[in-house]
C-alpha cells in the first residue's frame, strides 16, 4: 500500500502538521473530520476510508426491546397452585364461597374440620413455619431497641423510645422453608378444581 504522504516534501509535511495542530484547536469540525483518518491510519486501514469524503456517521444500535411482562395467571402461578392444593386437600375454596349463615353451628364446625385437617396437610408438606418470638402467648416478653417492625408489631399503650416490656399476645408466624414443585407451564394455573362430571 504507498503512503499517501510519500509524495510530499518534508517541509511541506512540517507545514500540514503546523495548520492541521491551529486547525484541530480551534475548529471543532475539522477535528472530527480528521480524527476518523487518524484511527484508520493508527489500524493500518487508511485506504478503506473513501477518498475526499467524510466517514459515514455511526450507526445507531436500537437497544433490544424489554422481554413482555408474563400474564398474571402465569406470574402468580405458585400462589394458584398452592389455592388449588388448599382446594383439593381441604375443600378451602368451597367452604370460602358458601354462605355458611345458612347452616347451624354444628354443620359450620363439623366443615370446619374437614377444612382444617385437608389444609394443615398441604401446610405441612410445602412449608416450613417457625413462631416469631419463641415464647409462649400470654408470657411477658421485652422487645429490644431496634426491632424488625415487620416481624413484631407493638399495640396497647405505645410511647416512648424501645425497649419496651409487654405481653406477647400472638407469637406470630414465619416461614423458613418452602418447598412448592414446580409448575408446568402447559397447565392452566387459574383452574383451581377441574369440574367433576360423573356418567351413568
Amino acid at each position: 500500500m504507498t503512503d499517501p504522504s510519500a509524495s510530499l516534501s518534508f517541509f511541506a509535511r512540517v507545514w500540514l502538521a503546523w495548520l492541521c495542530f491551529w486547525r484541530c484547536l480551534v475548529s471543532g469540525d475539522f477535528a472530527r473530520a480528521v480524527l476518523p483518518a487518524s484511527k484508520a491510519y493508527d489500524a493500518g486501514k487508511l485506504a478503506e476510508l473513501p477518498s475526499g469524503q467524510p466517514p459515514p456517521p455511526p450507526v445507531a444500535v436500537k437497544p433490544p426491546e424489554p422481554a413482555p411482562a408474563p400474564p398474571p395467571e402465569r406470574e402468580h402461578a405458585s400462589a394458584l397452585a398452592l389455592l388449588s392444593m388448599l382446594q383439593r386437600e381441604g375443600r378451602l375454596v368451597d367452604f370460602l364461597q358458601e354462605n355458611v349463615a345458612a347452616f347451624s353451628d354444628a354443620e359450620v364446625g363439623a366443615a370446619c374440620r374437614i377444612v382444617h385437617e385437608g389444609c394443615r396437610k398441604v401446610v405441612g408438606q410445602y412449608l416450613t413455619l417457625q413462631p416469631v418470638l419463641p415464647q409462649s402467648e400470654g408470657d411477658r416478653v421485652t422487645v429490644p431497641a431496634g426491632f424488625d417492625a415487620q416481624r413484631i408489631r407493638l399495640s396497647g399503650n405505645v410511647t416512648g423510645q424501645p425497649p419496651h416490656t409487654g405481653t406477647l399476645r400472638h407469637h406470630g408466624w414465619v416461614v423458613s422453608e418452602v418447598k412448592f414443585p414446580t409448575v408446568s407451564p402447559a397447565m392452566d394455573s387459574r383452574v383451581l378444581a377441574p369440574a367433576d362430571v360423573e356418567l351413568a
